[in-house]
């Protein structure tokens, strides 16, 4: 069961850019979009809901914003979607939706980044909030045992592994202290960072690169995008990747493998 998770960077620029014949040659059964920055109705049809696949989208009241979207085969349709936590106040950007697919949960987020107007890092904070909200909303299933997903842009990098350039990024938003904390604390609770228990430390692998010339084809990038498991979905986990060979935006596609019988 082969379930992905990318940061588009813009749905409609991505469509122009092979987003359609990557997503029919995927062979995935759930295809997880963050920064979608549309509404449904911006979409073209053919973009909106491609033939062969059901689409769910939670979207930002601000126009061109943010977005998450979620794709699935049909016939392996989730049995409940929900794109609310429950606070207005992060509700309104359009970073979150759930999906219920038998015992398994997915979910799809796009944490902000601590970024203000300024760069000024004045989003920290906001930034924060979303990410307590979202993992406190699933407290309750980690400690049941259920299996979830967490996938999606998470806008940190927890470890100076994680990024080409540690040592000129500690005050720039993704990689200063109180995020990389807050982050870990989610891992010490007992989420798994899925690439990282599967491959170790392994140097040089990242999934966004800054797109001025030369970035991304020099490597110098940073890991922000993940899939955190629970304790009760890392059993039926076979594989976890990253495609960097995947273009169309300055993310790229991330995933994992699971054994079907995660949603039984």
């Amino acid at each position: 069961m082969r379930i992905l998770s990318w940061n588009v960077n813009g749905l409609r620029a991505v469509a122009k850019k092979g987003f359609g014949p990557w997503l029919r040659s995927s062979g995935a059964a759930i295809v997880a979009l963050q920064e979608t920055r549309a509404n449904p109705e911006q979409l073209p049809p053919a973009v909106r809901r491609p033939r062969g696949w059901r689409t769910w989208y939670a979207s930002a009241e601000r126009l061109g914003y943010s977005g998450v979207g979620l794709f699935v085969p049909k016939g392996g349709e989730p049995d409940a979607v929900s794109t609310s936590l429950g606070v207005p106040e992060l509700d309104v950007e359009g970073r979150f939706l759930e999906a219920r697919f038998g015992r398994l949960t997915v979910v799809n987020a796009y944490f902000p980044n601590g970024n203000g107007v300024d760069r000024d890092n004045s989003r920290i904070p906001y930034k924060l909030r979303f990410y307590r909200a979202v993992f406190e909303h699933l407290a309750p299933r980690l400690d049941a045992g259920e299996p979830v997903l967490v996938m999606g842009d998470f806008n940190t990098a927890p470890e100076a592994i994680d990024l080409a350039r540690p040592k000129t990024n500690h005050k720039t938003s993704g990689f200063t202290p109180e995020e990389r904390e807050d982050f870990r604390s989610y891992l010490a609770r007992g989420w798994v960072d899925t690439f990282r228990h599967v491959h170790g430390d392994v140097e040089g692998a990242y999934s966004w690169w800054s797109q001025r010339f030369g970035v991304r084809e020099r490597n110098v990038g940073w890991r922000i995008d993940f899939v955190l498991a629970s304790p009760g979905a890392l059993p039926f986990l076979e594989d976890a990747f990253i495609l960097p060979d995947v273009m169309g935006s300055d993310h790229c596609p991330i995933g994992v493998e699971m054994r079907p019988e995660v949603t039984g």
